[in-house]
């Protein structure tokens, strides 16, 4: 990590709401956990009085029959964007040029800041068809944060097999794929996958992700991550949690189809994009932002302000919720 870049790096805004008096609608984490992460978690306690085994072996097994890819390949890390530092930071140097979508999740080009290199910003629906040759690695995030967008996966692995062909590093972020029936690219040579643990299984405060890689890039993010990096609790909530395919399975039925419904609402009042993930973009029109969000507040509901990603002005996002909860987000912007 570049010194004088971390000394000019700012923060990212993200959604999150610690207020429990609000329903909030501006984090896209699940409402609901796998049944029996309580129990696992409590039990693992007692283990915590020890160094965890550096090796993971349990989180690593779990992780590969949830990716489909071999243990050996998974890296642990304490959530997902800690694996996208991991990935950046053994990748690119100062002076390097990195290929980041738009709009899409801000901490790609921070990170890239912090490493002292440039981000070279490009539409995230052209990001598969620009030429990585001129780049250190080039980001994905598959499906995309803030519209919803997931990539065709013939398309995907042919833009894979062009960033392998320039010596380009491949950075795919999937932190939402588990909500759809799509494969991940886990496993893909040259491609780096970067996995959370928060967003499907609904435990931002866990802290529990990993990736995925092969060849020299396994090596090199063996090495340097941290020894211990993930704690006890969560290596075994972790593995207990994706091993949980009924969960899962009920996860993503629940989401599409309430996410059709809120389509269908909220397409009188917004523009709505399309989307393949647990959460919607939408367009406010002439509306003002602030006042939308101040006034959504005021009726106890929390949504998130997407004017703060790249290349965005009036727009709001809105996860995906329970049916019961996504009814009162409804009459809330019905009013609005």
């Amino acid at each position: 990590m570049d010194p004088d870049a971390v000394r000019n790096a700012g923060r990212v805004p993200h959604g999150g709401s610690d207020d429990p008096d609000v329903l909030d609608f501006s984090a896209n984490v699940n409402p609901r956990t796998p049944p029996g992460v309580r129990e696992v978690y409590e039990a693992a306690l007692d283990d915590a009085a020890r160094y965890p085994n550096d090796g993971y072996p349990e989180f690593r097994a779990a992780a590969a029959e949830y990716t489909d890819c071999a243990p050996d390949r998974v890296v642990p890390t304490p959530g997902g964007l800690a694996g996208i530092r991991l990935a950046i930071e053994t990748r690119v140097e100062p002076g390097d040029s990195v290929l980041v979508p738009y709009p899409s999740f801000g901490e790609y080009a921070r990170e890239v800041d912090l490493q002292g290199a440039d981000s070279a910003f490009v539409p995230h629906d052209e990001v598969l068809d620009a030429d990585p040759s001129e780049h250190a690695m080039a980001v994905v995030c598959n499906p995309n944060n803030p519209t919803g967008d997931r990539y065709d996966a013939d398309a995907l692995r042919e833009f894979a097999r062009r960033c392998r062909a320039s010596d380009t590093e491949l950075l795919v972020d999937e932190a939402f794929l588990g909500f759809t029936e799509a494969e991940s690219l886990s496993g893909t040579p040259g491609v780096v996958v970067a996995r959370s643990l928060t967003k499907l299984f609904g435990m931002p405060g866990l802290r529990a992700g990993f990736l995925v890689a092969t060849g020299n890039q396994l090596d090199d993010l063996r090495t340097a991550r941290r020894a211990w990096n993930l704690g006890t609790p969560a290596a075994a909530v972790g593995a207990h949690a994706m091993r949980q395919h009924e969960f899962v399975a009920e996860t993503r039925a629940r989401v599409a189809s309430e996410r059709r419904r809120m389509s269908r609402e909220l397409a009188d009042d917004f523009t709505v994009h399309d989307s393949d993930a647990p959460f919607l973009l939408l367009d406010v029109g002439d509306r003002d932002v602030d006042t939308v969000l101040t006034e959504t507040e005021a009726r106890g509901v929390v949504i998130r302000d997407a004017t703060t990603f790249r290349g965005l002005a009036n727009h709001v996002r809105v996860a995906v919720r329970t049916p019961e909860e996504n009814d009162q987000l409804l009459a809330v912007l019905g009013d609005v």
